[in-house]
């Protein structure tokens, strides 16, 4: 659109959208925005993506606003469409990602008057997003596009939702041209913080770094790697940040969240100088506040992050440095003053190693050999895309992640994330080997979405544990109230006749040898493809617990 021309408020926010460099949607449709409809049908520019249910939609928003760096963008509908939606703006604010959710809403007129599915979407999302607009009048769309796309990217990215009346959508406006596409601000570091950075870490006996959130992306990753290889310094992930940094790094030291290294928590615990980049430190990579206090006493700590009202939210850092992830660590990785290197690094790395490398469990099908078999057939790029469960937790201790981006994980523990995010991944990245891992309870929160899959022609591999239980709860059920078990047993379908049914190839695996057997035929073909794992539910996690084990603890 080169001059001023009259078109309908879904036109132009289209057009703006386009504007901004928005390239895909994801949506399911809804008849309050079919002006919105309409203007894709003449948007080459921007493939829509057709969900079969919002919250799906909505994750798949999320795990491309993280391929990306960009906003990941979502069209649902008012009511139920915005309530199902709602669990990916919460994953998009708690994992720092960019993400635009578009809702449809009742006519201006009918406001208040708790019409057909009304809601009042800036009291129900404002604990879910960094900002919630509502946009009366079409004329202003280019102004609120424009806020929204920024607001998402700047400081701790994260989800900007906004309201659309339908009657404005449907009405005739003159506009102008869209602004122009809006790019991350990006704040250097101050050169004196910098400098007193480097004297504490100069003055420190036993430093160590946690990386990986906001705004980390492919530079301040090989920036800081660098950095830290030069001094020794030890460099452990946040929770389900573990492509922060190669794995195959010296200088990495493994990942934080639950069941990590208990040498690299002592590790930490002794810790002088703590140098968190990127990271909220929450309540999982602190095994709740509790690995690295609020306080802290006995340990310095450095708090790296871009936006300035994390710094000393919730913890009291003796140097905050707000700044852009990639200025920060080209800022370390080029700083000329001379550091005695540590020895820490490598040791911190050999730890890690032994601690990945599975060991045979006595299982029919035993876990960790099936993630040393992929490890073994899968590239170094693979992604690797789960929801929340124990079954995700062998692939977070013996998976290496060493490309980048390789790691769509939500930190906010959202199950049913796996299947959209790597339908996500799969459209992002179709030359790359695409991975969804998922457990029986998880897979059937988001498993329609292997339709959509199918339909877009998406490769990529589904890998469902199936162990007949809400395998995390049933070991918490265990520790608390062994031999009580209680709403955890579950009685699942035939998840690779369900495949089939969806238009994939599918196998049953009960074995260890029949698994790479079976990963060997999936890596062969092309498409979805789902390889269902039986699992007994006695094989509770990767550290190791048992239900025998726990009631035997417990003297049941």
């Amino acid at each position: 659109m080169s001059e001023n021309s009259t078109m309908t408020g879904g036109r132009l926010l289209v057009d703006c959208l386009i504007a901004q460099g928005c390239d895909r949607i994801f949506t399911v449709p809804g008849e309050s925005f079919l002006a919105v409809l309409d203007a894709l049908h003449d948007s080459p520019e921007i493939e829509t993506v057709i969900c079969r249910q919002e919250g799906g939609a909505a994750f798949m928003a999320c795990a491309d606003g993280t391929l990306t760096g960009r906003p990941g963008v979502c069209f649902v509908t008012r009511g139920p469409g915005a309530t199902n939606a709602s669990i990916g703006a919460h994953v998009a604010f708690q994992d720092s990602q960019p993400m635009l959710l578009f809702i449809g809403d009742v006519d201006r007129a009918m406001r208040d008057r708790e019409g057909f599915q009304e809601v009042d979407f800036a009291t129900m999302f404002a604990p879910l997003a960094k900002l919630v607009l509502r946009i009366d009048d079409p004329r202003r769309i280019p102004e609120y596009i424009a806020r929204a796309w920024a607001t998402a990217l700047a400081g701790r990215p994260g989800p900007v939702v906004i309201a659309l009346p339908e009657d404005m959508l449907l009405e005739q406006v003159e506009a102008r041209p869209p602004r122009p596409a809006i790019a991350r601000p990006a704040q250097a570091v101050c050169p004196d913080a910098m400098g007193t950075l480097m004297r504490m870490i100069e003055d420190a006996c036993a430093p160590v770094a946690i990386v990986g959130g906001a705004g980390w992306h492919a530079k301040a990753r090989e920036h800081f790697t660098s950095f830290a290889e030069r001094i020794g310094l030890p460099v452990a992930g946040a929770f389900r940040r573990q492509d922060a940094v190669p794995n195959s790094s010296p200088a990495w030291a493994g990942n934080l969240g639950y069941g990590p290294n208990p040498k690299l928590v002592e590790r930490i615990r002794n810790a002088d100088l703590v140098l968190v980049v990127g990271a909220r430190l929450g309540e999982a990579t602190t095994d709740s506040y509790t690995l690295i206090t609020p306080d802290h006493p006995g340990q310095t700590l450095v708090h790296v992050h871009p936006d300035p009202e994390e710094l000393g939210r919730v913890y009291r850092p003796d140097l905050a440095i707000c700044a852009d992830m990639a200025e920060f660590a080209e800022a370390a990785d080029l700083w000329d003053d001379d550091i005695v290197p540590f020895d820490a690094g490598a040791e911190a790395h050999a730890e890690w190693l032994d601690w990945s490398n599975p060991k045979p469990n006595g299982h029919a099908l035993d876990m960790g050999q099936v993630v040393a078999a992929m490890r073994a057939a899968l590239p170094d790029d693979a992604i690797i895309c789960n929801g929340a469960g124990n079954f995700s937790g062998w692939w977070h201790r013996y998976w290496h992640y060493n490309g980048f981006p390789t790691q769509l994980a939500p930190t906010a523990g959202a199950m049913g994330f796996g299947v959209p995010a790597a339908v996500a991944a799969a459209r992002r990245y179709p030359d790359r080997t695409v991975i969804a891992l998922a457990g029986d309870g998880d897979f059937l929160m988001n498993g329609q979405e292997l339709a959509t899959a199918v339909q877009y022609g998406c490769d990529m591999l589904v890998v469902l544990v199936d162990n007949g239980a809400y395998g995390t709860i049933r070991m918490h059920q265990e520790r608390e109230f062994p031999a009580r078990v209680s709403g955890t047993t579950l009685h699942n379908p035939d998840f690779a006749a369900l495949a089939r049914a969806f238009g994939g190839w599918a196998e049953r695996v009960e074995t260890t040898e029949q698994f790479t057997a079976a990963l060997a035929e999936a890596k062969a073909r092309k498409g979805l493809r789902l390889l269902h794992l039986v699992i007994d539910v006695e094989q509770l996690s990767a550290a190791g617990a048992t239900v025998s084990g726990l009631r035997a603890r417990a003297g049941k």
